[in-house]
């Protein structure tokens, strides 16, 4: 038990660190915080400083989800059969709510295709593919990331993966939608902003 709780908060800790404000204080001398949209994310952080940024972000949030959910692997057992599922849930919630940043961080979409492709790989190829061609399509990168995360619970009880999985795809959704409320709000009073629309540091919904 002492080792599952010493990894679940190792999970939450490497979630908390937000590349999306080191590499902006690094790169910009800014809080990234406070530019676009106010969210410490990849897509925050594409709008504002750029692409190469952008992707760099995205990337190393995806590769805390992964670690984290590595290393509930690595101490799985019969004894810990959740903890894989839990450690990249603390991941994500770091990511959200970073304990070295006052609590502010992002929304934590690619942190969960690291933490969720390292449980069910098939799952997220299914609900990645439908999420990027919502975005292809409408441009609205928050439709996507809230249609992508629903999709994960549904998918992986159909596909009949462990319950562990399962409802952990149900906190995944239910963490996703509360990040994103005010960008559901906008979407339906169809006044969410497109990727791709507006000059770089102008606000953004995402």
């Amino acid at each position: 038990m002492t080792l599952a709780i010493i990894a679940i908060a190792a999970s939450y800790l490497l979630g908390s660190v937000s590349f999306s404000i080191i590499i902006a204080r690094l790169m910009g001398k800014i809080d990234i915080r406070q530019h676009g949209s106010g969210n410490a994310g990849a897509t925050n952080t594409l709008r504002v400083l750029g692409k190469g940024p952008g992707i760099a972000v995205f990337l190393l949030d995806i590769v805390k989800g992964v670690i984290a959910v590595t290393l509930g692997y690595l101490l799985n057992g019969d004894e810990y059969v959740w903890l894989p599922v839990l450690c990249g849930l603390a991941a994500i919630i770091g990511h959200n709510w970073p304990i070295y940043f006052r609590f502010k961080g992002g929304k934590g979409i690619a942190t969960t295709v690291g933490a969720m492709v390292t449980l069910a790989p098939l799952a997220v190829v299914i609900a990645g593919v439908v999420a990027i061609l919502l975005i292809v399509f409408t441009r609205y990168v928050s439709l996507g990331s809230i249609v992508f995360t629903v999709l994960l619970p549904i998918i992986l009880a159909i596909g009949g993966w462990p319950a562990s999985y399962i409802w952990g795809g149900v906190v995944v959704a239910v963490l996703a939608i509360v990040r994103h409320r005010k960008n559901i709000v906008k979407l339906l009073n169809g006044t969410e902003n497109k990727l791709g629309s507006g000059k770089k540091g102008e606000p953004h919904g995402v």
